[in-house]
């Protein structure tokens, strides 16, 4: 596969590919403005335009400060032999493998001056790490994201979730932090399945430096991806930033375990803005990890959090038609097989001593003409037994004590 995976047989194609890469690296990832300037132009237009001083505002003056005065293709080549050096893909809106679901971002915009609701569009272009195909991993895939500080309940959860949903086929995507992200990402690892990081910042220093071997393992069996170019540190703000793309890539998002003000809060708010399902995990009541999935289940209807205790019950969100989760059950009782008839006699019956079929079916309220007719069944069934000419309670099985 080619480290640029575009087809690159035109000097046109080319010359796309080139300026997807540097409109990825002008400016900070989800820009509306500068989606709708490609829209409006195309990617090799509007990075003439901006190059050239033709457009004005907050978008040029940043992509200017970027450029610092560089001809725009003397960045490309830069970024194109960074990713030979390192070994990197890079993949655009025009590569074969690029994951229709991004598309739905330029859907969620909300304006105002808050740049994070409002600059959501989809990337330019994403850098990988990792030997599978993005389209092929994401397509049956669900977003693990929680609390950094996660409690051993958490741990619990994030493990036996993200475990099951890996050996079932499923791939894993989470942000590669401290607490659940990598609890998620380690156990889809163990389960020998699919896992997808999606870092804030590049992929050839991800963070945090001390999950450094658990990104290494990614890298080699799935992939670590990322909208910045190498060489991008992770400010704070990029990590609210790439929340989106978690959400779009994902069927769904599970929130395993949150406080009050937890980002991963923001992962599932994005996965309820773009359509998928959203689900969260209980806690105990006592713990403040657990307010934040709380607080997500008390929504109203009309954006609806489903609470999911096992992986059965995420499949049923994400998954085809069919893939009910299973009711659960009790264990089985032996009464569980009488008729309802049957039941009111052996509950009439004194749990001490006995009774005669008489006051037995008085108490059950039927006629004693039912109660003789179905009461030696009730004997022979093990459900009652004889007793001084009537019927009492069996006698309970010592070896079970």
């Amino acid at each position: 596969m080619n480290i640029v995976d575009i087809p690159a047989d035109s000097a046109d194609e080319r010359a796309v590919r080139d300026a997807r890469l540097v409109l990825g690296s002008l400016v900070e990832p989800g820009s509306r403005r500068l989606y709708e300037l490609v829209a409006a132009y195309g990617p090799v237009e509007a990075l003439d335009r901006l190059a050239a001083g033709h457009e004005s505002g907050p978008l040029a003056e940043a992509a200017g400060l970027r450029l610092n005065g560089r001809p725009h293709t003397e960045l490309a080549e830069r970024l194109r032999e960074r990713a030979e050096r390192l070994g990197v893909r890079v993949l655009t809106p025009e590569s074969g493998e690029w994951p229709a679901r991004l598309a739905d971002l330029r859907h969620i915009s909300i304006d105002g001056p808050n740049t994070i609701d409002r600059d959501t569009y989809p990337p330019h272009c994403l850098w990988l790490r990792g030997p599978h195909r993005l389209d092929d991993a994401v397509e049956r895939s669900v977003a693990m994201v929680g609390a950094r500080a996660n409690t051993v309940y958490g741990t619990h959860a994030a493990t036996e979730l993200g475990y099951g949903l890996a050996d079932r086929g499923w791939t894993v995507v989470s942000g590669g932090a401290y607490g659940i992200d990598a609890v998620a990402h380690r156990a889809a690892l163990a389960a020998g399945g699919l896992t997808v990081a999606v870092l804030a910042c590049g992929v050839d220093r991800p963070y945090p430096q001390s999950n450094s071997n658990l990104f290494d393992q990614i890298a080699e069996e799935g992939l670590l991806i990322s909208e910045w170019p190498p060489g991008t540190a992770p400010f704070k703000v990029r990590f609210l930033v790439r929340n989106r793309v978690i959400a779009a890539l994902s069927r769904g998002t599970v929130l395993v375990e949150a406080a009050a003000r937890s980002g991963a809060r923001q992962t599932l708010r994005r996965a309820r803005q773009l359509r998928r399902a959203a689900m969260a995990v209980p806690g105990p009541v006592t713990s403040e990890l657990s307010v934040g999935c709380h607080e997500e289940l008390r929504r109203e209807p009309h954006e609806p959090v489903r609470l999911v205790s096992t992986v059965e019950q995420v499949l049923e969100e994400v998954g085809g038609i069919g893939e009910l989760a299973p009711v659960p059950r009790g264990a089985a009782r032996p009464q569980d097989l009488l008729d309802p008839m049957e039941k009111q006699l052996v509950d009439a019956v004194p749990r001490r001593g006995g009774a005669y079929a008489e006051q037995i079916a008085a108490d059950a309220g039927v006629s004693l003409r039912g109660a003789l007719a179905i009461l030696p069944s009730l004997v022979l069934r093990g459900h009652l037994r004889e007793h001084g000419g009537g019927y009492a309670r069996p006698l309970p099985d010592r070896r079970k004590a």
